[in-house]
């Protein structure tokens, strides 16, 4: 099956959580959320690694209850990044 990919996934806002737990990784993607929201930014990256999926796990169950986010999923070319659709206020 052939998956198209976003040529400019490379160009939007990321974070990285490497290293951090889950409460700072939480933290970090609510602030970085709102900060890409204020800057009406669509979409974001967040990198959380393919290790155990510890931080997987914590930040799309943030991002399950989250009212600014729209959809979120894995990128498809790399499974340690989830690319997050944000709510932008007119």
């Amino acid at each position: 099956m052939n998956k198209f990919m976003d040529p400019f996934t490379y160009n939007l806002p990321r974070i990285d959580l490497h290293g951090l737990d889950r409460v700072a990784a939480r933290v970090k993607c609510e602030e970085f959320i709102n900060d890409n929201k204020k800057l009406r930014n669509k979409k974001i990256v967040i990198i959380h690694g393919m290790g155990e999926g510890i931080l997987k796990k914590e930040v799309h169950d943030y991002l399950k209850h989250n009212k600014n986010v729209i959809n979120y999923s894995l990128n498809y070319n790399n499974i340690g990044e989830t690319i997050v659709e944000i709510k932008i206020d007119i």
